[in-house]
Protein backbone atom coordinates (compact mmCIF):
# COMPACT_ATOMS: atom_id res chain seq x y z
CA UNK A 1 0.00 0.00 0.00
CA UNK A 2 1.42 3.40 -0.96
CA UNK A 3 2.13 6.17 1.53
CA UNK A 4 -0.47 8.63 0.23
CA UNK A 5 -3.26 6.07 0.51
CA UNK A 6 -2.40 5.51 4.16
CA UNK A 7 -2.16 9.26 4.84
CA UNK A 8 -5.61 9.72 3.33
CA UNK A 9 -7.07 6.81 5.28
CA UNK A 10 -5.61 8.18 8.51
CA UNK A 11 -6.89 11.72 7.93
CA UNK A 12 -10.37 10.39 7.21
CA UNK A 13 -10.27 8.19 10.29
CA UNK A 14 -9.53 11.25 12.42
CA UNK A 15 -12.36 13.12 10.72
CA UNK A 16 -14.76 10.36 11.72
CA UNK A 17 -13.73 10.90 15.33
CA UNK A 18 -14.31 14.64 14.95
CA UNK A 19 -17.83 14.07 13.66
CA UNK A 20 -18.60 11.66 16.50
CA UNK A 21 -17.70 14.24 19.16
CA UNK A 22 -18.57 17.59 17.56
CA UNK A 23 -21.55 19.34 19.09
CA UNK A 24 -21.77 16.87 21.94
CA UNK A 25 -20.54 16.87 25.52
CA UNK A 26 -16.84 16.09 25.86
CA UNK A 27 -13.97 16.80 28.21
CA UNK A 28 -11.98 20.01 27.62
CA UNK A 29 -8.83 21.15 29.41
CA UNK A 30 -5.94 23.49 28.74
CA UNK A 31 -2.36 22.57 27.95
CA UNK A 32 0.62 24.83 28.48
CA UNK A 33 -1.15 28.17 28.22
CA UNK A 34 -4.77 28.88 29.07
CA UNK A 35 -5.63 29.72 25.45
CA UNK A 36 -4.54 26.32 24.07
CA UNK A 37 -7.34 23.78 24.52
CA UNK A 38 -7.31 19.99 24.44
CA UNK A 39 -10.43 17.87 24.00
CA UNK A 40 -11.29 14.19 24.15
CA UNK A 41 -11.58 14.29 20.36
CA UNK A 42 -7.91 15.34 19.99
CA UNK A 43 -6.78 12.35 22.03
CA UNK A 44 -9.11 9.79 20.43
CA UNK A 45 -8.34 11.01 16.92
CA UNK A 46 -4.59 10.73 17.49
CA UNK A 47 -4.99 7.22 18.88
CA UNK A 48 -6.98 6.22 15.80
CA UNK A 49 -4.45 7.72 13.37
CA UNK A 50 -1.36 6.25 15.03
CA UNK A 51 -3.01 2.83 15.37
CA UNK A 52 -3.94 2.75 11.67
CA UNK A 53 -0.49 3.81 10.46
CA UNK A 54 1.37 1.47 12.83
CA UNK A 55 -0.50 -1.50 11.38
CA UNK A 56 0.77 -0.57 7.92
CA UNK A 57 4.25 0.69 8.82
CA UNK A 58 5.26 -0.51 12.30
CA UNK A 59 8.89 0.55 11.85
CA UNK A 60 8.24 4.23 11.22
CA UNK A 61 8.63 7.22 13.54
CA UNK A 62 5.81 9.44 14.77
CA UNK A 63 5.73 13.14 15.62
CA UNK A 64 2.27 14.12 16.82
CA UNK A 65 0.74 16.97 18.76
CA UNK A 66 -0.74 15.25 21.78
CA UNK A 67 1.70 12.45 22.69
CA UNK A 68 5.39 11.63 22.42
CA UNK A 69 6.47 8.40 20.73
CA UNK A 70 9.79 6.54 21.15
CA UNK A 71 12.19 7.11 18.27
CA UNK A 72 13.06 4.15 16.05
CA UNK A 73 15.81 3.64 13.48
CA UNK A 74 13.89 4.77 10.41
CA UNK A 75 14.17 7.54 7.86
CA UNK A 76 10.39 7.87 7.80
CA UNK A 77 8.49 10.13 10.19
CA UNK A 78 4.72 10.58 10.25
CA UNK A 79 3.75 14.09 11.37
CA UNK A 80 0.22 14.23 12.74
CA UNK A 81 -2.20 16.87 13.93
CA UNK A 82 -5.22 14.83 14.99
CA UNK A 83 -7.43 17.92 15.32
CA UNK A 84 -6.23 21.26 14.01
CA UNK A 85 -8.54 24.03 15.13
CA UNK A 86 -9.25 22.62 18.57
CA UNK A 87 -10.40 25.96 19.98
CA UNK A 88 -12.95 26.23 17.15
CA UNK A 89 -14.04 22.64 17.78
CA UNK A 90 -14.45 23.19 21.52
CA UNK A 91 -16.55 26.32 20.94
CA UNK A 92 -18.83 24.67 18.38
CA UNK A 93 -17.38 26.46 15.35
CA UNK A 94 -17.24 24.01 12.40
CA UNK A 95 -13.79 25.00 11.12
CA UNK A 96 -11.23 22.30 11.93
CA UNK A 97 -9.45 19.39 10.27
CA UNK A 98 -7.02 16.53 10.60
CA UNK A 99 -3.54 16.71 9.07
CA UNK A 100 -1.25 13.77 8.30
CA UNK A 101 2.12 14.02 6.55
CA UNK A 102 5.07 11.72 5.92
CA UNK A 103 8.66 12.99 5.89
CA UNK A 104 11.57 11.10 4.34
CA UNK A 105 15.11 12.42 3.85
CA UNK A 106 14.05 15.87 5.04
CA UNK A 107 11.26 16.12 2.46
CA UNK A 108 7.51 15.82 2.82
CA UNK A 109 6.59 13.02 0.43
CA UNK A 110 2.88 12.57 1.21
CA UNK A 111 0.22 14.57 2.97
CA UNK A 112 -3.52 14.68 3.57
CA UNK A 113 -5.80 17.21 5.26
CA UNK A 114 -9.45 16.37 5.87
CA UNK A 115 -12.26 18.78 6.74
CA UNK A 116 -15.09 16.46 7.72
CA UNK A 117 -17.63 19.28 8.11
CA UNK A 118 -17.32 20.26 4.44
CA UNK A 119 -16.30 16.78 3.26
CA UNK A 120 -13.16 18.26 1.69
CA UNK A 121 -10.14 16.01 1.37
CA UNK A 122 -6.91 17.67 0.30
CA UNK A 123 -3.99 15.40 -0.56
CA UNK A 124 -0.66 15.42 -2.34
CA UNK A 125 2.32 13.21 -3.07
CA UNK A 126 5.79 14.48 -3.94
CA UNK A 127 6.05 15.27 -7.66
CA UNK A 128 2.54 13.98 -8.33
CA UNK A 129 0.40 17.07 -7.84
CA UNK A 130 -2.13 18.29 -5.30
CA UNK A 131 -5.80 17.37 -5.22
CA UNK A 132 -9.11 18.31 -3.60
CA UNK A 133 -11.65 15.49 -3.60
CA UNK A 134 -9.80 13.88 -6.48
CA UNK A 135 -9.55 16.97 -8.69
CA UNK A 136 -6.23 18.66 -9.42
CA UNK A 137 -5.77 22.02 -7.70
CA UNK A 138 -3.51 24.99 -8.41
CA UNK A 139 -2.64 28.19 -6.56
CA UNK A 140 -4.32 31.34 -7.84
CA UNK A 141 -2.82 33.89 -10.22
CA UNK A 142 -3.07 37.08 -8.12
CA UNK A 143 -0.11 39.33 -8.87
CA UNK A 144 -0.91 42.37 -6.74
CA UNK A 145 -2.04 42.93 -3.17
CA UNK A 146 -5.26 44.58 -4.36
CA UNK A 147 -6.27 41.19 -5.80
CA UNK A 148 -4.86 39.09 -2.95
CA UNK A 149 -6.87 37.69 -0.08
CA UNK A 150 -4.50 36.70 2.73
CA UNK A 151 -4.91 34.48 5.79
CA UNK A 152 -3.07 34.65 9.09
CA UNK A 153 -3.14 33.08 12.51
CA UNK A 154 -2.54 34.37 16.03
CA UNK A 155 0.09 32.77 18.19
CA UNK A 156 -1.11 31.62 21.63
CA UNK A 157 1.16 34.16 23.30
CA UNK A 158 -0.43 37.46 24.23
CA UNK A 159 2.96 39.19 24.16
CA UNK A 160 5.32 40.34 21.42
CA UNK A 161 4.22 37.64 18.97
CA UNK A 162 0.64 38.90 19.04
CA UNK A 163 1.77 42.50 18.79
CA UNK A 164 3.97 41.72 15.79
CA UNK A 165 1.12 39.91 14.03
CA UNK A 166 -1.24 42.84 14.58
CA UNK A 167 1.36 45.31 13.31
CA UNK A 168 1.91 43.16 10.23
CA UNK A 169 -1.83 43.07 9.55
CA UNK A 170 -1.84 46.85 9.68
CA UNK A 171 1.07 47.07 7.22
CA UNK A 172 -0.70 44.75 4.77
CA UNK A 173 -3.87 46.82 4.92
CA UNK A 174 -1.85 49.98 4.30
CA UNK A 175 -0.51 48.25 1.19
CA UNK A 176 -4.14 47.90 0.05
CA UNK A 177 -4.42 44.14 0.35
CA UNK A 178 -7.83 42.82 -0.75
CA UNK A 179 -8.57 41.35 2.67
CA UNK A 180 -7.24 39.30 5.57
CA UNK A 181 -8.94 36.34 7.22
CA UNK A 182 -8.27 34.38 10.41
CA UNK A 183 -9.99 30.97 10.48
CA UNK A 184 -8.13 29.32 13.35
CA UNK A 185 -6.88 26.14 11.65
CA UNK A 186 -3.48 26.60 9.99
CA UNK A 187 -3.52 23.30 8.10
CA UNK A 188 -6.76 24.35 6.41
CA UNK A 189 -5.41 27.85 5.80
CA UNK A 190 -2.53 26.36 3.83
CA UNK A 191 -4.93 24.18 1.86
CA UNK A 192 -6.91 27.28 0.92
CA UNK A 193 -3.75 28.78 -0.55
CA UNK A 194 -3.07 25.53 -2.40
CA UNK A 195 -6.50 25.50 -4.05
CA UNK A 196 -6.51 29.21 -4.89
CA UNK A 197 -9.03 30.49 -2.37
CA UNK A 198 -6.35 32.73 -0.87
CA UNK A 199 -3.16 34.13 -2.34
CA UNK A 200 -1.04 33.92 0.80
CA UNK A 201 -0.72 32.98 4.44
CA UNK A 202 1.65 33.78 7.29
CA UNK A 203 1.91 32.90 10.96
CA UNK A 204 4.48 33.77 13.59
CA UNK A 205 5.10 30.25 14.86
CA UNK A 206 3.73 26.91 13.71
CA UNK A 207 4.61 23.38 14.75
CA UNK A 208 5.51 20.72 12.16
CA UNK A 209 2.10 19.05 12.49
CA UNK A 210 0.48 22.38 11.60
CA UNK A 211 2.33 22.97 8.34
CA UNK A 212 3.96 19.84 6.88
CA UNK A 213 1.01 18.50 4.89
CA UNK A 214 -0.03 21.99 3.83
CA UNK A 215 3.50 22.82 2.69
CA UNK A 216 3.52 19.86 0.31
CA UNK A 217 0.05 20.71 -0.99
CA UNK A 218 1.05 24.30 -1.79
CA UNK A 219 4.30 23.33 -3.46
CA UNK A 220 2.62 20.63 -5.53
CA UNK A 221 -0.04 23.19 -6.49
CA UNK A 222 2.64 25.57 -7.80
CA UNK A 223 3.11 27.83 -4.78
CA UNK A 224 5.90 28.58 -2.35
CA UNK A 225 6.44 28.05 1.39
CA UNK A 226 9.39 29.52 3.32
CA UNK A 227 10.39 30.95 6.64
CA UNK A 228 10.48 34.65 7.43
CA UNK A 229 13.91 34.99 5.82
CA UNK A 230 12.71 33.49 2.54
CA UNK A 231 14.62 30.28 3.17
CA UNK A 232 13.21 26.87 3.94
CA UNK A 233 11.98 26.24 7.47
CA UNK A 234 13.25 23.01 9.10
CA UNK A 235 10.45 20.47 8.84
CA UNK A 236 10.73 19.02 12.33
CA UNK A 237 10.96 22.32 14.22
CA UNK A 238 8.62 25.15 15.07
CA UNK A 239 8.99 28.10 12.77
CA UNK A 240 7.65 31.24 11.15
CA UNK A 241 5.75 30.20 8.03
CA UNK A 242 5.08 32.31 4.94
CA UNK A 243 3.12 30.68 2.12
CA UNK A 244 1.86 32.08 -1.16
CA UNK A 245 0.97 31.51 -4.78
CA UNK A 246 4.63 32.27 -5.47
CA UNK A 247 3.94 35.44 -7.42
CA UNK A 248 3.40 37.68 -4.37
CA UNK A 249 5.88 35.90 -2.12
CA UNK A 250 8.65 38.51 -2.16
CA UNK A 251 6.11 41.27 -1.59
CA UNK A 252 4.72 39.42 1.41
CA UNK A 253 8.20 38.90 2.85
CA UNK A 254 8.96 42.60 2.39
CA UNK A 255 5.86 43.62 4.37
CA UNK A 256 6.51 41.05 7.09
CA UNK A 257 10.17 42.08 7.43
CA UNK A 258 9.53 45.81 6.93
CA UNK A 259 11.90 45.97 3.97
CA UNK A 260 11.70 47.18 0.38
CA UNK A 261 10.68 44.36 -1.99
CA UNK A 262 12.93 43.33 -4.86
CA UNK A 263 11.20 42.20 -8.02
Amino acid sequence: MDFLTVAVQAAIKAGQVHKKYFGKSFAVRTKGVSFDLLTSADIKAEEAVVSLIRKKFPGHNFLAEENRYPAVDSGYTWVIDPLDGTNNFACGIPVFCSSVALIYNNEVIAGAVYDVMRNELFCAAKNKGAFLNGKRIRVNTARTFTKSLLITGFYYSRGKEMEETLETIKRFFLRRVLGIRRFGAAALDLCYVACGRAAGFWEFELSPWDFCAGKLLIEEAGGRVTGKSGKNTPLLQKGFIVASNGTIHRRMLAVINKTTPTF
